[in-house]
């Protein structure tokens, strides 16, 4: 009975001793400022699009995600998008790159099993319960909302 206590015991220090740190002041920091840096190349893109195709704010906000969706599609499927994220963390992850980065990357590791079984079932296997949650709260605050407002 001791000899297995001291195997516990010695493999938890040894598991404590090879266990990377993570310092989460410096990971909120630096998703922070990516995520700032992510909002503002959006605020950029919304300016550009609506001067250059002299078209209101809200219509070049959707040319702007349509834009940020196919580049973290794009980075995804050519492989960098995820050693960004690895440094990035949150800061790519929250945003809309986020939404189209696990389903590009869903797509790309089941697109050997065919367009249905594959593709077509597993597309949104990461980015499906985002949906489903996001829907439901929507719906939860929307008539949370009627309730109090009265109308």
């Amino acid at each position: 009975m001791g000899d297995i206590w001291m195997e516990k015991t010695r493999y938890k220090e040894l598991v404590k001793k090879h266990q990377p740190t993570e310092t989460r002041s410096q990971n909120a920091f630096i998703a922070f400022v990516t995520g700032g840096i992510v909002g503002v190349i959006g605020q950029l893109l919304t300016e550009f699009y609506a001067g250059f195709f002299e078209i209101s704010t809200k219509d070049a906000s959707t040319f702007m995600l349509v834009t940020l969706i196919f580049l973290a599609s794009l980075f995804t499927a050519l492989g960098f998008f995820d050693k960004w994220v690895n440094f990035c963390k949150c800061g790519l992850i929250i945003p809309i790159t986020g939404f189209a980065h696990s389903m590009t990357s869903a797509g790309i590791e089941y697109r050997k099993e065919g367009p249905v079984f594959g593709l077509g079932s597993n597309i949104f296997k990461l980015a499906g319960s985002v949906i489903l949650y996001g829907v439901v709260s929507a719906w939860f605050f929307g008539m949370l909302r009627l309730l109090i407002m009265g109308g």
